[in-house]
């Protein structure tokens, strides 16, 4: 299964996400690889501590500019492979509108070649709506979008549902979204408004595990570990493990 993990809206865990999901279901004994599609390579910062002398040939820049094949990297986490992203990627968009030959299926293309390796491939996007995130949702069979408290936040969500729409129309007609996943969540007002009104408006779409705030995520990614890893009794660690049985290992 190929799932891209997407927000329009930055700073919502998007990237923790990507992260946690594909550590604990490699711990879990699956076959998983990431491919870090952000050109902030959060996720590649987080796994590869030799991330910084890598060039953009060795990262997925190589596939999306130059058409390379996709240049996979091994990870600490047992079971865990990662494809690296590049600060150059941030030029992707200007790029790849005046090109002409399936801009949008540079991913998907060398994707299918390897896809049979893996059990899980998550894509970790930028949050933006551009020429990447189109290349994630065309090689992906779901979307899994992540949307934390708040009025913006929730207003990104619109966009991004017209997004998936067009992608299933003119690119990836396959393409499943497989719910909304509330994350940085507490117990102030806020965060109740938000995911009650995210409920109302998405009725049966919104994944039933909720994220909690959890400072033990930003500590485990400044030590370049994984949430498992770093406290693997966190709150967060233990939503994430719940949401990973809830939605993927029950339904293999």
């Amino acid at each position: 299964m190929i799932i891209s993990i997407a927000s329009q809206k930055g700073g919502v865990g998007k990237t923790s996400t990507a992260i946690s999901l594909s550590a604990g279901i490699a711990r879990k004994g699956k076959r998983v690889l990431l491919i870090d599609m952000d050109s902030q390579a959060n996720s590649s910062k987080v796994l590869l501590p030799d991330y910084p002398k890598l060039d953009k040939d060795q990262t997925v820049y190589a596939t999306i500019i130059d058409r390379k094949p996709l240049p996979i990297k091994h990870t600490s986490v047992a079971n865990l492979d990662i494809i690296p992203s590049h600060i150059l990627l941030s030029e992707t968009d200007v790029t790849l509108t005046t090109a002409i030959d399936h801009r949008e299926a540079r991913l998907k293309t060398e994707l299918d070649k390897i896809k049979s390796q893996y059990d899980f491939i998550f894509l970790d996007n930028p949050p933006a709506l551009g020429w990447l995130t189109i290349n994630s949702f065309t090689a992906s069979d779901k979307a899994l979008i992540v949307v934390s408290p708040g009025y913006f936040e929730l207003d990104s969500v619109v966009q991004i549902s017209k997004t998936i729409a067009n992608v299933q129309e003119f690119f990836n007609a396959d393409l499943q979204l497989l719910g909304f996943l509330f994350t940085m969540s507490d117990s102030t007002i806020n965060t109740q408004t938000s995911l009650q009104i995210l409920r109302q408006t998405y009725t049966n779409k919104v994944l039933k595990t909720i994220i909690p705030r959890n400072v033990d995520l930003k500590d485990a990614h400044m030590n370049k570990q994984d949430i498992f890893a770093f406290n693997p009794n966190a709150n967060s660690a233990k939503a994430y493990n719940t949401l990973i049985e809830e939605v993927f290992i029950s339904n293999e």
